[in-house]
């Protein structure tokens, strides 16, 4: 009857399901930089020599879902709509970036995903150095991490792109170290070890050493962290900004890249407590882990008898 028992008890726990959509958002933390922001459609001023600004094109598969939130910098759950990062990145003008296509890529793909909330995070021109644990930009992405978990919710991943401020300076070894050090501390305090990273690989650079920071962000090999290549992707005539169809595009391969992190469909994965704010909830593959050695234990014990 012991095997039995622990069958039952592996369907029941592979079962569990969130109940509540609204109270179990499946929440994606976009950070880094300009591209992630979004200037999709952005006139830059050192072209035109005018201030920038936003044409206001705004693609079908941006387009706004009432099954896609955005955390407002109040800190409330909005509908989300582009430009996403309008109230975050408040010193750049913003246009269209990844997340509203990311998405909308994810429930045209898996229409039972439930409902998706994205918190942004990202600030244009901001160097590796200025993501790291204790500066402003980190205090403030983990303050906004924690408050989208006030009402509920899981967080399934970090979306992460940035990288073109370090190409001025030739600190490859450097932007590495750091880099990983930022993942890894991003899911320390999140108490998610296994957290599912997926950054994006440069397409371009403020300064001339693309390749070398390129390379650092390709040479990282950290357990469920995986890499969407932007190179390739068409640039706005600054030379640096993806455009609105490139934009497009990257938040398709991301959700891709997201949605081969799954097996069939999400599930509730456990819930850690936080002793300085809400309880955390975040995707990792421990759950996973726990339910082979449950299955594992169960073929053993059967074979025993």
């Amino acid at each position: 009857m012991e095997p039995l028992f622990f069958l039952v008890l592996l369907v029941q726990v592979w079962s569990v399901r969130p109940h509540d959509q609204l109270l179990n958002k499946n929440i994606f933390i976009l950070a880094g930089q300009s591209n992630m922001a979004g200037r999709g459609g952005v006139v830059d001023e050192t072209i035109t020599g005018a201030a920038a600004t936003w044409d206001g094109i705004v693609p079908p598969q941006c387009k706004p879902s009432r099954s896609i939130l955005r955390l407002s910098a109040n800190l409330t759950w909005v509908l989300a709509h582009e430009p996403l990062h309008a109230d975050i990145d408040v010193k750049k003008t913003v246009g269209v970036g990844p997340g509203m296509a990311f998405a909308n890529a994810v429930l045209a793909k898996d229409a039972t995903f439930g409902v998706i909330g994205l918190v942004p995070c990202a600030v244009g021109g901001t160097k590796i150095r200025e993501w790291g644990k204790g500066t402003f930009l980190y205090k403030q992405l983990m303050r906004r991490a924690r408050s989208s978990l006030q009402d509920g919710g899981t967080i399934q991943a970090l979306l992460w792109y940035q990288g073109e401020s370090d190409t001025v300076t030739k600190e490859d070894t450097e932007y590495k170290r750091k880099l990983e050090r930022f993942f890894m501390d991003f899911r320390d305090d999140l108490q998610s070890p296994l957290l599912p990273i997926i950054q994006v690989a440069l397409a371009s650079g403020s300064g001339p050493f693309i390749k070398i920071v390129r390379e650092a962000q390709l040479g990282i090999d950290l357990l469920n962290l995986r890499t969407v290549d932007a190179k390739g992707l068409s640039l706005e005539p600054d030379g640096l900004h993806l455009t609105t169809r490139a934009q497009v595009r990257l938040g398709k391969m991301l959700a891709d890249s997201f949605l081969h992190f799954l097996p069939t469909s999400p599930i509730l994965t456990p819930t850690h407590t936080s002793s300085t704010g809400p309880p955390i909830r975040c995707s990792n593959f421990i759950f996973y882990i726990f339910l082979l050695a449950l299955l594992l234990r169960c073929i053993r014990m059967i074979l025993g008898n």
